[in-house]
C-alpha cells in the first residue's frame, strides 16, 4: 500500500502511530469476526482529521474469535518501533438476554503494564493511553451496532516484538514493563528529526512575521495547542509548535526580530527550563525531580519529603507531594522566578519574553513576568489585523 498520507512543510513524511495501528487492527478483526470475509485492508479517521487506509497481516481466524495486525509505519521520525505489527485479538461473549455491549479492552503479549503510580493507567492496567483506548472502542462498538451484537467482547492488543523492544525505550524507567506503551495523541506520527523541526520552526515563525505578527506564542505540542484553544481561549493560529527546541525557538524569534513570544507548556517539559535547560527531551536532561526537590526545600520541606519528590516517576506525582505539604505555590513561585531568569538570559534585551506553565489535572500552576502584557499583546495584532481587512473591504 502507498504509505505516503502527507507531509510536513519541510517535506518529511508523516507515519501513524501505534494506537492507530491497534484501532485498526481491531477495527479489521471485529468486521472479519461478523462477516465471516477476510479482510486486506481497512481504512480508519484518525483524530487528526487525516484518514489511513491499511494492510492487515497475520490474519488468525476462528468460529468465535479473530485475530490480525496492522504494521507500524514513523515516516521520516526516527523511533524504535518503525515496522512493528501491532494486533488486536476480538473475541465474543454472546449474551442473548443482554440489551447491552461492553468493549473489555486489555493488553497481551508485548504490551506494557503499568507498575507505579502517576501514569494514565492505574497500576495492574496495560499500558495503552487515553486516546488510543477510545479510539479502539470506538472502531469496534461501531462495527457492534452495524451488526446488532449485543453482550461482552473481548479485545486484547498484542506487540510480538513489544517485549525487547521496550528495553530501548524509558519505558522500564517508568514503571511500564514487560513490554511498549500503546501510545498516539492525534494519531499520525509528525517527523521529530532535529533539523527538520528546527527548520519548520523558523519557517512557521518567519510566515507569520511577514503576515504583520510581530508576537505570538510558542507551545511544544499537542497538550500546549489544546491548553491554549480550550483552557485560555487563544487563537492557535499565533501558536508556532517548537517540540523540545525552546532555546532555538528563542533563537529563531530574536533572527526574525519579533517584538515578543509567550511560551505555554506542561509542566512536564517545562519545569526543566528553571534549571536553564533548553532542550527539554529526556535524551538531553531529566532534570524535573531535582528542580522540584531543590525548590521544595527552599520552601522549607522536610527532607523525608525531599526525599518522596526525588524517588517520584513523573510530575503530576511530585504535584501531589508537594499539594499535601502545601508547598506547591511557593515551589511554583521560585521556580518561575528562575524560568524567567534563563529565558531573558537567552532571549537578550530585544525581546519581550514570559512563560506559562500548567498541568492537566491543575491548569495553570505559574507563569513568568510580563504574561498579562504579552498576551495582550499577542491577542491584539488579530483585533488590528481584522480591524485592517474590514477597513479594507470597505473601500
Amino acid at each position: 500500500m502507498e504509505k505516503n498520507i502527507g507531509r510536513t512543510r519541510s517535506g518529511l513524511r508523516y507515519g501513524w502511530t501505534t494506537g492507530s495501528c491497534a484501532a485498526a487492527a481491531a477495527k479489521a478483526a471485529v468486521q472479519m469476526l461478523f462477516t465471516g470475509e477476510e479482510i486486506r485492508h481497512v481504512r480508519l479517521m484518525t483524530p487528526k482529521g487525516i484518514e489511513l487506509y491499511l494492510d492487515v497481516e497475520s490474519i488468525v481466524r476462528m468460529p468465535d474469535c479473530v485475530q490480525c495486525g496492522v504494521r507500524k509505519y514513523s515516516g521520516d521520525d526516527p523511533d524504535v518501533t518503525d515496522g512493528l505489527l501491532v494486533c488486536a485479538r476480538v473475541e465474543r461473549k454472546a449474551d442473548p438476554e443482554s440489551s447491552d455491549l461492553r468493549v473489555i479492552l486489555d493488553g497481551g503479549a508485548g504490551v506494557g503494564r503499568v507498575t507505579k503510580p502517576g501514569l494514565q493507567q492505574q497500576i495492574g492496567e496495560a499500558a495503552i493511553n487515553r486516546v488510543p483506548r477510545r479510539m479502539i472502542t470506538e472502531e469496534v462498538e461501531r462495527v457492534c451496532r452495524e451488526h446488532r451484537y449485543f453482550g461482552d467482547l473481548n479485545v486484547t492488543v498484542l506487540i510480538p516484538d513489544g517485549e525487547e523492544t521496550a528495553k530501548k525505550t524509558f519505558n522500564p524507567r517508568l514503571g511500564i514493563m514487560g513490554g511498549l506503551s500503546v501510545l498516539g495523541t492525534s494519531g499520525i506520527v509528525e517527523p521529530m528529526s532535529e533539523k527538520a523541526l528546527t527548520d519548520t520552526i523558523y519557517l512557521e515563525m518567519k510566515m507569520l512575521c511577514e503576515s504583520g505578527h510581530s508576537y505570538c506564542y510558542v507551545v511544544p505540542g499537542n497538550y500546549g495547542m489544546d491548553f491554549l484553544s480550550e483552557s485560555l481561549g487563544i487563537d492557535p493560529h499565533l501558536a508556532v509548535k517548537c517540540s523540545n527546541y525552546v532555546g532555538e525557538a528563542i533563537d529563531d524569534a530574536n533572527l526574525l526580530k519579533m517584538k515578543g513570544i509567550l511560551l505555554i507548556g506542561h509542566v512536564g517539559k517545562f519545569i526543566k527550563l528553571a534549571a536553564g535547560v533548553m532542550n527539554t527531551h529526556s535524551r538531553q536532561a531529566d532534570c524535573r525531580m531535582e528542580v522540584f526537590a531543590s525548590h521544595a526545600a527552599v520552601a522549607g520541606a522536610d527532607p523525608a519529603t525531599v526525599e518522596k519528590i526525588m524517588a517520584c516517576l513523573n510530575t503530576a506525582e511530585a504535584i501531589q507531594i508537594l499539594k499535601k505539604k502545601s508547598l506547591l505555590e511557593p515551589v511554583m513561585k521560585t521556580a518561575m522566578e528562575r524560568i524567567g531568569f534563563y529565558l531573558r538570559q537567552r532571549a537578550g534585551e530585544e525581546l519581550e519574553i514570559g512563560a506559562v506553565m500548567f498541568s492537566n489535572e491543575d491548569g495553570i500552576l505559574g507563569e513568568t513576568g510580563h504574561v498579562k502584557e504579552l498576551l495582550s499583546k499577542t491577542a491584539g495584532q488579530r483585533e488590528i489585523q481584522s480591524a485592517c481587512q474590514n477597513r479594507a473591504e470597505e473601500i
